[in-house]
């Protein structure tokens, strides 16, 4: 079972008007008789759910008896029940305004003020009501949640541990508490609330994922999937655990395996980039290009000014070797974000391949002055120039390319070619010798799927280093 953040706060108020009708009977004694038997006839009326009726006796009131807080608080929530909010406010801070005292009136204000996602104001609100009664107990919870709601977790622990001594023992508050102390990185008290809140509500998912993020980042992988197994049993409509499903696939190199749980992640919410980026960049891993491009068109029509969809797109063209393509969106995303470095390199890279070469440096070189330790950056621009003939030029953009990367055979042969064409035959000799040995040694390595990093993935090779 899946609680909204207004499906939490609507529950709230229901609880927060029982506690009103409560104070309304114990004031009675001080309202006049006639205006106190008027607010418990419409008091007793809106408990019963006949809005009408309870709204038409608090007009009344209102209208005779303007001066009267607890009137004004009883129509804000007739008005608040019909979805009248900012009339519904109105009312709640006359009635504060009217007797600064009125708790009920500032808490069912707080409420409103989060319905409306106005945290701030509502944090100010319920802090209010607790310096007025300091163990309220619907105050204490909807300020932890409000804390909760803007990010302020070290402030919602405890209050949410607060709301439990309290009396108030629900699933919401356990699943949110178990939020705030993940987002704390307190694991183990995270997993204990989680476990507690499982048996609060039928079904609910939720806390199985966290749980399977909570074993994720304590090194229990396998745990982990477990989690995520029984929280998409719960909820086949869970995107986010469908995606840490083919994470926990793909860093155990099972990457073909990974495919579907991408694939569902991305059907169920299409909104989450990184959900292209991952799907489309595993076909990439696995030399499938053709529906690479597919993954991130789809990418590029959902986010068009988003310069990573179109980085991306430029890397499917690229291994589909459609380098026009490949230009144009890359051109893209560098006019998106002019100085991001991978861009630059890739189109280096594909204007080197065009014979575009004097633009090709330039971008090349400017790949390197943001960040000098781009292994590719450095090595295309060495290719570059041994292909121009520029051999004293190469030689410690290819060195600086081969500590890089130690284990790149051509480096190694492009700083082979250059050194024999300058005659400097013992140091060609060595880079010839350790260029073999590194092939020799990627040849006898076994093929396991995955092993490509990502940087290497995003390079596809079209041609040899031999080249």
């Amino acid at each position: 079972m899946k609680f909204t953040f207004t499906e939490k706060i609507v529950s709230l108020l229901l609880l927060l008007l029982s506690i009103f009708f409560v104070a309304l009977a114990q004031s009675n004694g001080q309202q006049p008789t006639q205006v106190a038997a008027d607010l418990q006839r419409a008091a007793g009326l809106l408990q019963s759910g006949k809005l009408d009726e309870a709204e038409s006796i608090l007009r009344h009131l209102t209208s005779t008896n303007p001066n009267n807080s607890d009137a004004h608080n009883l129509l804000g929530i007739v008005l608040d029940q019909r979805g009248q909010t900012e009339q519904a406010e109105r009312e709640y801070r006359t009635a504060i305004k009217l007797n600064p005292n009125a708790v009920s009136a500032r808490t069912n204000l707080g409420i409103l003020l989060g319905h409306s996602n106005r945290a701030e104001e509502a944090v100010k609100t319920f802090e209010a009501v607790l310096q007025l009664v300091p163990d309220h107990p619907q105050a204490t919870l909807n300020l932890a949640l409000q804390y909760s709601a803007i990010g302020a977790d070290d402030r919602a622990v405890p209050l949410f541990q607060k709301a439990l001594t309290l009396g108030i023992d629900n699933y919401t508050i356990r699943y949110r508490l178990g939020v705030s102390l993940f987002n704390l990185k307190r694991f183990k008290e995270a997993a204990a609330s989680f476990q507690a809140a499982v048996p609060l509500a039928d079904n609910a998912a939720e806390p199985y994922y966290y749980l399977g993020l909570i074993a994720w980042n304590t090194g229990e992988q396998s745990q982990a999937m477990d989690w995520w197994n029984q929280s998409v049993k719960l909820r086949p409509q869970f995107p986010a655990a469908f995606f840490m499903l083919g994470e926990a696939l793909r860093s155990n190199r099972k990457v073909t395996a990974s495919i579907d749980y991408y694939k569902h992640a991305l059907e169920q919410d299409p909104a989450k980039f990184v959900y292209y980026a991952r799907l489309g960049g595993v076909y990439i891993t696995l030399g499938q290009p053709g529906p690479a491009l597919e993954v991130f068109r789809r990418a590029v029509q959902r986010f068009p000014q988003l310069p990573q969809a179109h980085y991306f797109m430029g890397i499917a063209a690229r291994a589909n070797a459609d380098y026009e393509l490949a230009e144009t969106e890359l051109r893209k995303s560098l006019e998106l974000e002019p100085d991001n470095v991978n861009s630059l390199a890739q189109l280096g890279f594909i204007l080197f391949e065009r014979n575009h070469v004097n633009e090709a440096e330039s971008t090349l070189r400017r790949a390197i002055a943001i960040n000098d330790k781009h292994f590719y950056a450095n090595y295309d621009l060495g290719r570059l120039l041994v292909k121009s003939r520029r051999y004293d030029e190469s030689i410690p953009i290819l060195q600086r390319a081969a500590a890089l990367k130690p284990n790149n055979p051509g480096a190694h042969y492009q700083m082979f070619i250059a050194l024999s064409r300058l005659k400097r035959k013992d140091e060609a000799d060595r880079e010839l010798a350790v260029f073999k040995d590194l092939e020799e040694a990627r040849k006898r390595r076994p093929r396991i799927e995955g092993d490509t990093d990502d940087d290497d993935a995003q390079n596809p090779s079209s041609s040899s280093p031999q080249e």
